[in-house]
């Protein structure tokens, strides 16, 4: 790790503490050349395996935007879609795998969204499950009449 202040290419770990409830690393660092002290942040960089089988970054904030659609005009506030893109990235980090496939965000936003919000789970779903007739629309709203008042 380089130095910011003298860019000496080596420094010594002072303190490694888990940050973001294990999402990052944090590590208080000393440069051995001048002497000074600062800290870095480490994160495992998650990656989206697209369907045209280029890989992009994670990014939360897309997350959030596609759901934000859904729920336009839906008594959901801002604050909602934050612990809504935290649940899906979380569940998406437990997955244990660097590159997810774009799929996979997609079911993984399904539930949380099923819980947060009928219509918009309705909304989001008939985009992503690409709803052509009007008995795929039928089904879901069969489906989620299922589920308990709990979860829906």
């Amino acid at each position: 790790m380089y130095c910011p202040y003298c860019k000496h290419a080596d420094s010594r770990v002072l303190d490694t503490r888990v940050a973001d409830d294990g999402a990052s690393i944090r590590r208080r660092r000393q440069c051995p050349v001048c002497d000074r002290r600062f800290t870095t942040i480490e994160q495992v960089q998650l990656g989206v395996l697209k369907r045209s089988g280029a890989v992009e970054p994670f990014v939360r904030d897309k997350v959030v935007q596609g759901v934000r659609k859904a729920c336009q005009g839906r008594p959901v506030s801002d604050a909602d879609l934050a612990r809504l893109g935290q649940q899906v990235e979380e569940s998406i980090r437990q997955s244990g795998l660097a590159e997810v496939p774009s799929a996979d965000i997609g079911l993984a936003i399904l539930g949380p969204l099923g819980q947060l919000d009928a219509v918009a789970y309705l909304r989001f779903a008939s985009i992503y499950r690409n709803y052509e007739s009007v008995e795929d629309f039928e089904a879901a709203i069969d489906h989620i009449r299922r589920m308990t008042p709990a979860t829906v």
